[in-house]
């Protein structure tokens, strides 16, 4: 999972940080996840991770309980794996396990150069419903965010 999570940190502005994770703070993040009832789905391909998903408060829900239903999904495919249907598999598991859970709302939030992601989630079923300009920042370059979401 790190070293998918990392593949495309150096060289992309996918994700807004510019500090490869470590495997222990993944680990925690897991454990994290699964405390706070949340899944981590993992595609596995003959013992190999090839991606992984889940998803998280949207807000803040504990302190603004008003946003309980929603949940912001993260999804991460190993680049030689795009395009075989993994994501699509991990994400659709997803969204059953939120809707199980009592969910009504996923968001995407995207880095708006990563068109792929942008396409795919659309493909899913969710719809832009917001462009939030210059809001990032990776090596100095101000980003956009673009705000997607899937009603349950």
């Amino acid at each position: 999972m790190t070293a998918i999570t990392n593949a495309l940190l150096s060289t992309t502005t996918y994700e807004w940080t510019e500090h490869p994770y470590s495997a222990e703070e993944r680990t925690e993040w897991v454990k994290n996840q699964e405390v706070a009832g949340r899944p981590v789905l993992v595609a596995d391909d003959e013992g190999e991770v090839v991606g992984w998903t889940s998803y998280g408060d949207f807000r803040d829900s504990a302190l603004r309980p008003g946003y309980r239903f929603t949940v912001e999904n993260s999804i991460h495919v190993g680049e030689s794996q795009w395009g075989r249907g993994i994501g699509w598999l991990l994400m659709s598991s997803l969204i059953d396990h939120a809707r199980s859970d009592g969910k009504r709302v996923m968001v995407a939030a995207i880095d708006s150069s990563n068109k792929g992601a942008i396409g795919f989630h659309t493909r899913l079923g969710f719809q832009e419903v917001a462009r939030m300009p210059g809001i990032g920042d990776k090596w100095g370059q101000r980003l956009d965010l673009v705000l997607m979401q899937k009603m349950l």
